[in-house]
């Protein structure tokens, strides 16, 4: 089968198409004929070697990514609830080795929902990785209750994107920032108050917020700290929680975390719920053929993609 495989870490075009042998499954995997994937910002770090790369390594050859769209090819014998020509979708063994970039995926039947059938593969793909990051800060981490006030940093994002979509469906107040060029596009999503980080310091604008969802890392999180009332919650998926934050948090009663997304089957069919419902919408701004996986992962290095990158195969 194709597969693009990683021989060593350094810039997308280390990135090489070529043929592997077919990957064989156990008993409580499906093997899945892949009709699209998502491109992540993990992705792209890993790939230049950073993030997850010396893990994965030690597994070669190394083959990124981790959303996936198709179809159920073959199953091992304990698997449940899944059979063999079923569209399915999901993040698989993150933060593992995934082994997306390939025309076949073996995964555990557990980290896959079946496909709603009113969204594409290529929704479906972007639906994974970024929208079950959204899910799981804002449901279990952050705990938004309804009526409550969230800070959402990078809200046309990947992640950002179903953040805002998802903290509607909370209940919440949803406050985002972008640029300016953003700002219609976040608020079709739902967002109440939008703010240009270009134009505006964030901090300056945004006060006594129940909580802060930190998508983009640096000195955001420090920052987004005088934003918080005191007893805040801030959770932050790129870094920023260094030890000199979680100090002035505590000043505040204000709890401050990391949190790394986790593959769970679970949480994938409750978005499917979402995405069946129309609740949440993806947003696929730019798809690629599988061939030009470099070009996929330049478009993330620009660090202005709206929405989510697909790389999709031919039937």
């Amino acid at each position: 089968m194709k597969a693009i495989i990683l021989p060593e870490a350094g810039e997308a075009e280390k990135l090489q198409l070529t043929e592997i042998p077919m990957p064989e499954i156990d008993l409580n995997e499906v093997r899945v004929k892949v009709k699209a994937m998502s491109i992540n910002p993990v992705d792209v770090k890993t790939r230049s070697g950073k993030a997850l790369y010396s893990q994965l390594k030690e597994q070669e050859p190394v083959i990124l990514g981790w959303d996936i769209s198709g179809e159920i090819a073959s199953t091992g014998k304990s698997v449940a609830g899944l059979e063999v020509g079923d569209e399915v979708f999901g993040m698989v063994n993150f933060p593992g080795h995934g082994r997306a970039y390939a025309e076949f995926v073996v995964a555990p039947f557990h980290h896959l929902a079946k496909k709603p059938a009113n969204i594409t593969h290529e929704e479906a793909a972007v639906s994974t990785l970024a929208a079950l990051t959204a899910w799981q800060v804002l449901k279990d981490q952050l705990k938004i209750q309804a009526g409550e006030r969230v800070l959402i940093h990078a809200g046309a994002g990947g992640v950002g994107h179903f953040a805002i979509q998802i903290a509607k469906h909370l209940g919440a107040y949803v406050i985002t920032t972008t640029s300016a060029a953003n700002a219609d596009f976040v608020k079709e999503l739902g967002a109440d108050e939008h703010i240009d980080y270009r134009a505006t310091a964030f901090e300056e604008a945004v006060s006594s917020v129940d909580a802060v969802f930190d998508t983009v890392g640096g000195d955001i999180s420090a920052r987004s700290l005088a934003c918080l009332k005191n007893g805040g919650r801030l959770v932050a998926i790129a870094g920023g929680i260094t030890e000199e934050v979680k100090a002035q948090a505590a000043e505040k009663a204000i709890q401050a975390l990391p949190y790394l997304v986790q593959s769970s089957g679970n949480d994938m069919k409750s978005l499917a719920e979402l995405l069946e419902k129309g609740v949440i919408k993806p947003c696929v701004s730019h798809v690629f053929p599988f061939g030009e996986m470099a070009a996929a992962h330049q478009q993330i290095e620009t660090g202005r993609t709206r929405g989510k990158v697909i790389v999709k195969l031919e039937d």
